[in-house]
Parts: structure tokens; sequence; C-alpha cells
């Protein structure tokens, strides 16, 4: 049985988990961004606690290709009041952040988990968590947002991807840090070309045999890239995108729609097939 430690949370994770997306942007590629908006980001946290979410995920800078980064403090001011007033909430609260700065202040604010898309690379992040009990998603990214898109290559990203998550893992636990703290996601989108998006796919049971998988892929490019849809018609792209990655290993999907999500686990979860333990093959 695999746990995830998460600040106030200790996680199993032989059950498929669901993470909310509260997105306090204003460029939001899904068109759900909220920025400076605290009562409707509260609002919509509170909506997923009750369709049954595992974790919220709060982001306040776009890291979508071609975004523009955010300066720490406009990210704490977007933050710090979402946080807050969740604090002591009945799931563990991520946030979406690359900034050591912004890391240190969340951390005081009572998140529970960091979900670095620059996998902890930045001097002064693995300093800012190190110490904490928090969990950590550490993600592979090729280059960064402004410019990851352009022309991404590999002569084999599997292998490429799994060496980099490895190496980012292996230098956290030399500062401290338990591997029962760790996630990997293997970056979808984030400096990748549908094939490579395809690859990494097809190798979650490889990537999961390291370290347990945080899957992101809600209502991306790669879903309208395979099914022809535009952001907003993207769902059922997204929703077998997520059944599959729980079946092929991944213990968390990182979703922007949450209850049409968790039905879809109680799916898997009654009608999927199951290991001889009674978890989820």
């Amino acid at each position: 049985m695999r746990w995830l430690q998460a600040g106030r949370f200790r996680l199993d994770l032989s059950e498929p988990k669901v993470m909310g997306i509260v997105n306090l942007t204003e460029d939001s590629f899904s068109g759900d961004g909220l920025g400076a908006q605290h009562d409707r980001a509260l609002r919509q946290a509170e909506a997923f606690i009750a369709a049954g979410v595992d974790l919220l995920d709060l982001g306040a800078e776009s890291t979508r290709p071609g975004a523009e980064p955010v300066p720490a403090e406009r990210e704490l001011e977007r933050l710090l009041p979402v946080l807050e007033a969740l604090r002591g909430a009945p799931v563990p609260l991520s946030v979406d952040t690359m900034k050591p700065e912004v890391m240190r202040e969340v951390l005081r604010a009572g998140a529970d988990l960091i979900n670095d898309v620059a996998g902890f690379r930045l001097p002064g992040a693995i300093e800012a968590v190190a110490g904490s009990d928090c969990a950590l998603c550490v993600m592979h990214m090729k280059g960064e947002p402004r410019t990851m898109q352009q022309s991404p290559a590999y002569e084999d990203v599997v292998a490429e991807v799994e060496a980099f998550l490895a190496q980012r893992t292996a230098a956290l636990c030399a500062a401290g840090v338990a591997r029962e703290r760790i996630l990997w996601d293997p970056g979808f989108g984030f400096g990748k070309t549908p094939a490579h998006n395809a690859a990494l796919f097809r190798a979650l049971p490889r990537l999961a045999a390291h370290q347990p998988l945080l899957v992101g892929v809600s209502r991306k490019t790669m879903i309208g890239q395979i099914t022809g849809r535009p952001v907003g018609e993207r769902l059922a792209g997204s929703l077998a995108a997520a059944v599959l990655a729980w079946a092929n290993g991944a213990s968390i999907v990182r979703v922007h729609d949450v209850a049409a999500t968790v039905d879809a686990r109680e799916i898997l979860r009654a009608l999927g097939p199951v290991a001889a333990d009674g978890a989820l093959a």
C-alpha cells in the first residue's frame, strides 16, 4: 500500500484520488481563471469539497504555453486570502508555484502540498520545502512556459523524463525529504509534442513503479488534438483520459471538472479490474 505524507494528512494512494483545480489566474487556458475574485474561489473550493474532491490545487500564475511570469507579490496577493480562508479544510491544500519565496509563505499559511512545474530546480526551492512535512509534486517541463512548445525534441522522451524525475527526487532526498512525500508528474503538454504525450501516457505503469504519479491532462491541448474539440467541449475526452490514467497506475488526476470526474472514478471502482488485494489492478 502506498501513502503520501501531505502536511496535515496521510493519504492512502491505493484508491484513486481527484485533485480539483482552483485557478486564481486571469489568463487560464481553460477559461476558468478567477484572478483576485476570492469569494468565487472559495465558493468553487467548497463546491469541489461537496462533490467529493480529495485535494485542492490553488494556482496564481498561469503556466499555459506562452504565459508570461507573474511577480511573487502578485501570486501571494491572490493566494494567501484564499489559502487562509480554507485553512483547516477537510482535504489537503496544494499550491501550484515554482517560486521559493511563494513556497515559504504558503507553507506558513497552511499549504499541505507544493506542486512545482519546474521540479524544484530554482535556487532555494529545495531549501524552502525540505524542513516541512508537506508533499511535493515534482513535474517535468522542457524549457519554460513562454517557450516550451517551440519544437520540443527528445532522443527518448520516456527515458529522459524518467531520468529527470529520478534526479530531482534524489536531490530532494539528499536534502532530507522522505520519499513518501514525493509525487511525480510527467508534465503532459509542458514541452511535448502529441507523440511525446502519447509515449509518456503509455509509459505510466513504468513511471508509477518509481513514485506515485499525479497526471494532469484535463481540457488540455492534447485532448483537443485527439478529439478535435475546442477547450470548452473536452469533458468527455478528459474523463476518458482520467480513467485510463488511473487504470495505468496514476494515483491522482488533476482536473477542472470535479463532480464528473468523481462519478467516473466511482464507475471505475465499481466495475473496473481489481488486484488480489482488492485494490484497482
